[in-house]
């Protein structure tokens, strides 16, 4: 069971072992929400995410012949990184699978820290599966990733952390994949204040914990869909999930395209990079039925490669219109590329692109098929652009999204 002198047990072990995460007030959210927004900024932990509590707390109670024979588990990143850096310091062995769809720069940061990486399956059931199987037939110890208690244990020393800097909590927010995170946060919350709300989010992708509880038993998805990898689970654990019902008050569900809003939102008004899983708790903000409450949100991690930063980024710009395009068909004859320029640069946008095609059709009065990608500051200005064109005689409209993307 999780008990508090277990936990007190685990912030001992670990005490030492982290970096220091103090909560950040955030007078963004705050304004932006109505209510006292801190972050509890778990991206700068060691290996960039909170797993090492967990990993590290539980392979330090392990006996030493199971040390002896080596560790394994399966993780989609940051919990294979907690185990590799916690079994090398540890001068344990450790193998590691994880899904090939893990990003790069988990896997080569898994590395980094001694483990062997095994690449198998297309999700973390189906890593965590060979895992089991390798364990079997190696005689290796699996450190589970969120179904077990003394994993969660380690975990939960977040709510240490959050009473002390703030000891007037009323709400924490934590991203939710297999449930061990929120089991382990909110038992020691409910412990250490019965009144404290705490509440999961998950990707409506893979929204397994939701429709476990809604169930009233452990049920599995068909499949998890999300750009949150770190959390796309299909099917909860069942250790964790009394815990879950017990002490978790509510559970969320976030689209992906408000991660994208929440990336954007971090990046540029605290400067800090927090992957996709990390976000939920973030956009989560903008659901509460809440106001002038002291509010933490649990950014669980920051392990992003910069390949889908740069994809979040340009995603981002574009759903809030900050940047599009337009198209418009111009007679061929010479000044109207001007002419449009003109307008745009009247309007204020910035032209970051241009292609002009003079072969989308013999009619000269409508030859010409010119597209324009521009900065805008946002959807009314871009409206407002839209909107100079046709009052310039232009029939201009908006490309969608993905041509932005695939030009």
């Amino acid at each position: 069971m999780m008990t508090l002198e277990k936990f007190k047990e685990a912030r001992a072990t670990l005490s030492g072992v982290l970096l220091k995460t103090d909560l950040v007030y955030s007078k963004y959210f705050s304004q932006a929400t109505g209510n006292n927004v801190y972050l509890k900024p778990e991206n700068l932990q060691v290996t960039g995410a909170y797993k090492i509590r967990g990993a590290y707390y539980k392979i330090s109670t392990l006996p030493e012949e199971q040390k002896r024979r080596g560790l394994i588990t399966a993780s989609a990143g940051n919990h294979a990184q907690g185990v590799a850096y916690a079994a090398q310091v540890s001068g344990i062995d450790a193998t590691i699978v994880m899904p090939t769809t893990t990003p790069l720069m988990k896997v080569n940061r898994t590395k980094e820290y001694g483990a062997n990486v095994i690449l198998e399956g297309g999700s973390f059931d189906d890593a965590a599966a060979c895992a089991m199987a390798l364990s079997e037939e190696r005689g290796l110890t699996y450190i589970p990733p969120f179904n077990d208690l003394t994993v969660a244990t380690g975990q939960g020393t977040i709510a240490y952390e959050i009473f002390k800097d703030l000891p007037d909590t009323d709400i924490i927010l934590v991203p939710i994949g297999g449930g061990g995170l929120a089991a382990g946060v909110a038992t020691l919350s409910k412990l250490l204040n019965p009144n404290v709300r705490v509440i999961g989010v998950e990707p409506a992708g893979a929204a397994c914990m939701l429709a476990s509880v809604r169930a009233g038993k452990v049920v599995s998805l068909p499949k998890a869909e999300t750009i949150a990898d770190g959390v796309a689970v299909k099917t909860p654990g069942d250790l964790v999930f009394p815990y879950i019902q017990k002490y978790v008050d509510e559970i969320l569900s976030i689209e992906d395209d408000e991660l994208v809003d929440a990336f954007l939102d971090v990046m540029e008004n605290h400067k800090m990079i927090v992957e996709n899983a990390g976000l939920l708790s973030v956009a989560a903000l903008h659901h509460l039925d809440a106001k002038g409450k002291n509010v933490v949100s649990l950014l669980s991690g920051g392990n992003m490669d910069v390949i889908t930063m740069a994809s979040l980024v340009q995603y981002g710009l574009i759903n809030r219109g900050r940047v599009f395009t337009f198209s418009v068909l111009l007679p061929d004859r010479p000044g109207e590329l001007l002419n449009v320029a003109r307008i745009v640069a009247e309007q204020r946008g910035n032209i970051i692109k241009l292609d002009h095609n003079q072969f989308i059709s013999i009619n000269r009065q409508s030859a010409v098929e010119l597209r324009v990608t521009l900065e805008a500051f946002g959807h009314e200005h871009k409206d407002a652009i839209m909107q100079a064109l046709a009052d310039g005689g232009y029939e201009a409209r908006v490309v969608s999204s993905k041509s932005v993307y695939s030009c």
